[in-house]
C-alpha cells in the first residue's frame, strides 16, 4: 500500500483537519509516513488566512512539486484553506499537483487519494463548506500523546473587514455537545491530559444549535472526565462572554486560568472599519470583569497594524492600549490585503515599511511588559506540563505553565529527575527572561 505524508500547515484548526484525514486514510489502509522523501503521495493541507502563510503554502507545494519530477513521489494533494480558495489556479500555476480538496470535501480524502494514485487527477471542492467531523470519525493525534486540540465548532458569522475565513470554511456551526464530550473522553482514555478547545469563535458556541451560548456547560461537562487535568479555551471573540461561562472558569480547578482573545485592534475608527462588534471601552470593561472575577488570569490577545487609513494617533492609542492592559502574552500581525474581502478595497492602505515599524515597536512594548511580568515570577510555585527533555544538558527538561498554550506561548526550563513527557510537576521559578521561565522541580504543592 501505499506511503503517505501530511505537511500540515497554519493553525490548530487545520490541524485537526490533518489528524482526521491521517485517521481515515489508515482506516482505509495506507500508510502514513512523517517522511516526506519516502512518501508515495505528499498531501500538504495549507493555510491562507494571510500573505505570509500563502507563501509558505506555495513554496510548499513547489517543493513536493520538484520531488514528483525528481520521481520521488507518485502523487501531489493540495488541501486546506488555499485549496478551497484558489483550486483553478493552483491546479494551472502548479500541473504538478494531481489531486486537490477543500475544507468542505475531507470526509473524501480517501477517494482523492485512491484517485491520484490511480493516476487521475481529481478536483473536491464545495462552493459553500458544511462539513464538521464528529467522534465518530477517525482521528489520529499529530500532537504529542498528552495535549489535543478540539474543534468545538466550525467557520465564523462575523464578517471582518479583512477576512476571508466565511468564504473560506463556511457559515459558523457548532458541535453537539454529546459529540464534543465523547471525544474527549476518548482523548482521555488515550492518556491526553490537555485540552485546548478551538473554533473561530470559540464562544459563540452553541447559539446556532442551541439558541443560547453552551461554552459554559461544554466545559463542566469535559471537566468531569478522569483523566484530563487542564482544558483550555483559545480564540475568544469578545462580545460573547455571558456571567455563567466567566463563574465555571473562576470555580472550576481543571480550566486553564487563560484565555485567548483576538482583539485586533483598540481605536474606535478602526475597529468600525473593521466591522469588529464592540468598542475599546467594552473591551477595557471585560477585562477588568474578567481579572477582577478570575485571579490570575492570564491573557493572550494578536493585533494587526497598519490597516488602510490608520493614522499615526490611531497607531498610538493602540500601543497607549497595550501600555495600560499589559497582556501576558500578545501577537502581532500586519495587515494582509485578502482578496474579496472590503478591506483590501479600502483608500489609505499603509506601507509595507510603515507596517513593519510599527509593529516592531509594539512587540518591544510587549518584551519589556511580558519581562517585568516574568521577574515577578520569581519565587513562586507554579505547575508545569513537562513536554521533553533538553539533550544537550542532563536533568534539565522544559514543559509550560498552565498559563502558556502550546506552540505560541513561552516555556519553562525545568531542573529534576526522571521526568515523562505529559507529567505535571511543581516547580520553583528561579529566573526569568522576556518570555521564557527557568525553575526546579520541588516536593511543595504548587499555588
Amino acid at each position: 500500500m501505499y506511503k503517505i505524508n501530511i505537511l500540515s500547515l497554519g493553525c490548530a484548526k487545520n490541524l485537526v483537519d490533518s489528524e482526521v484525514m491521517t485517521g481515515m486514510l489508515r482506516k482505509a489502509g495506507f500508510e502514513i509516513t512523517g517522511a516526506q522523501d519516502v512518501a508515495d503521495i505528499i498531501i500538504v493541507n495549507t493555510c491562507g488566512f494571510i500573505s505570509d502563510a500563502k507563501e509558505e503554502a506555495i513554496d510548499a507545494l513547489l517543493e513536493a512539486a520538484q520531488q514528483k519530477k525528481q520521481g520521488s513521489c507518485r502523487a501531489i494533494v493540495a488541501a486546506g484553506c488555499l485549496a478551497q480558495r484558489y483550486s483553478n489556479e493552483i491546479m494551472q500555476e502548479i500541473p504538478e499537483i494531481d489531486g486537490l480538496i477543500g475544507t468542505g470535501e475531507i470526509p473524501r480524502i480517501v477517494e482523492v487519494v485512491t484517485a491520484v494514485a490511480a493516476g487521475e487527477k481529481m478536483i473536491c471542492v464545495a462552493a459553500a463548506p458544511s462539513f464538521i467531523y464528529d467522534h465518530n470519525m477517525p482521528r489520529e493525534l499529530l500532537t504529542p500523546h498528552y495535549t489535543a486540540y478540539i474543534k468545538v465548532a466550525e467557520g465564523c458569522n462575523n464578517r471582518c473587514a479583512y477576512c476571508a475565513i466565511p468564504q473560506i470554511r463556511g457559515e459558523y456551526r457548532s458541535r453537539k455537545l454529546e459529540s464534543i464530550t465523547a471525544e474527549a473522553r476518548a482523548l482521555a482514555e488515550k492518556g491526553v491530559r490537555e485540552i485546548n478547545l478551538i473554533a473561530q469563535d470559540t464562544t459563540r458556541y452553541g447559539l446556532d444549535i442551541y439558541g443560547e451560548y453552551k461554552l459554559d456547560e461544554l466545559l463542566q461537562g469535559i471537566s468531569g472526565i478522569d483523566g484530563i487535568e487542564w482544558i483550555r479555551i483559545l480564540y475568544a471573540y469578545p462580545t460573547h462572554f455571558t456571567d455563567s461561562l466567566i463563574e465555571v472558569m473562576a470555580s472550576n480547578d481543571k480550566i486553564c486560568k487563560y484565555l485567548d482573545i483576538p482583539l485586533q485592534h483598540a481605536d474606535n475608527n478602526i475597529l468600525r472599519k473593521m466591522n469588529r462588534q464592540g468598542s475599546s471601552e467594552d473591551v477595557l470593561s471585560l477585562i477588568e470583569k474578567l481579572r477582577r472575577n478570575i485571579p490570575g488570569l492570564a491573557l493572550r490577545t494578536s493585533l494587526i497594524v497598519g490597516f488602510p487609513g490608520e493614522t499615526e494617533q490611531e497607531y498610538q492609542t493602540l500601543a497607549d492600549f497595550v501600555k495600560k492592559v499589559r497582556f501576558d502574552h500578545l501577537g502581532v500581525f500586519v495587515f494582509s490585503p485578502e482578496d474579496g474581502t472590503p478591506a483590501a478595497e479600502m483608500p489609505g492602505q499603509v506601507s509595507e515599511e510603515i507596517k513593519e515599524y510599527r509593529k516592531d515597536r509594539l512587540m518591544k512594548i510587549q518584551q519589556e511588559l511580558s519581562y517585568a511580568r516574568n521577574i515577578g515570577k520569581i519565587g513562586e510555585i507554579i505547575s508545569v506540563l513537562i513536554e521533553g527533555k533538553v539533550e544537550t544538558e542532563a536533568e534539565l527538561y522544559e514543559g509550560r505553565t498552565q498559563y502558556d498554550a502550546p506552540e505560541v506561548d513561552g516555556i519553562v526550563s525545568v531542573r529534576g529527575i526522571n521526568l515523562k513527557p505529559g507529567d505535571i510537576v511543581p516547580v520553583k521559578i528561579t529566573h526569568a527572561y522576556e518570555y521564557d521561565l527557568i525553575g526546579e522541580v520541588i516536593d511543595e504543592p504548587a499555588q
